[in-house]
């Protein structure tokens, strides 16, 4: 048994153009940004191949305001705008370091100078304490440890999310200062 066939026309986004604008009569501002005033839509049209312009609808309603302008240099314009904006933004991550209640001195220097390099690129550095066994008898050790940290990149970092217990493991997290 066949499927019946839905209807396929594509739905373009975007602002209505030129013979897509269904009304009978809009209010119509020129390209130098003056309104005319409520104008039919054929002359609108006509005005708009004189200058060599599109009639773009810029707010859809009962009466429609349309806008002459050069339909594709604005949307090329647009998309330039938007380029330039992602490429400003600044995107970070949150690197994550795990350590132990009881690490050694030299264990804990390599960690923390991997806290350091992840906070001088301008990312956020989640601070994991896990406890095994016994360990979560000593929980203030591991608290000490993280106050250690925090103190040591208290110059650089501010805490973001203060030290919490979730299971057998402690985090925190820090965040580089602009």
């Amino acid at each position: 048994m066949a499927r019946p066939q839905r209807n396929t026309v594509p739905t373009k986004s975007g602002p209505r153009t030129n013979e897509d604008i269904q009304a009978s009569s809009v209010r119509l501002i020129n390209d130098d940004g003056d309104n005319i005033g409520l104008v039919i839509i054929e002359a609108a049209m006509g005005l708009a191949d004189e200058a060599g312009l599109d009639l773009v609808e810029v707010s859809p309603g009962e009466s429609p305001v349309c806008k002459l302008m050069d339909y594709g240099r604005a949307r090329f314009e647009a998309q330039k705008k938007a380029s330039k904006a992602r490429k400003k933004q600044k995107t970070f991550e949150i690197k994550e370091i795990k350590m132990r209640p009881n690490i050694d001195q030299h264990d804990y220097d390599v960690k923390m100078r991997a806290v350091s390099k992840f906070l001088g690129t301008g990312d956020k550095v989640k601070v994991t304490m896990r406890f095994r066994g016994r360990e979560m008898a000593h929980q203030e050790l591991g608290m000490k440890l993280l106050h250690k940290v925090r103190d040591e990149t208290e110059e650089v970092a501010k805490v973001e999310q203060h030290p919490k217990m979730e299971g057998r493991q402690m985090t925190m997290v820090i965040a580089p200062i602009k």
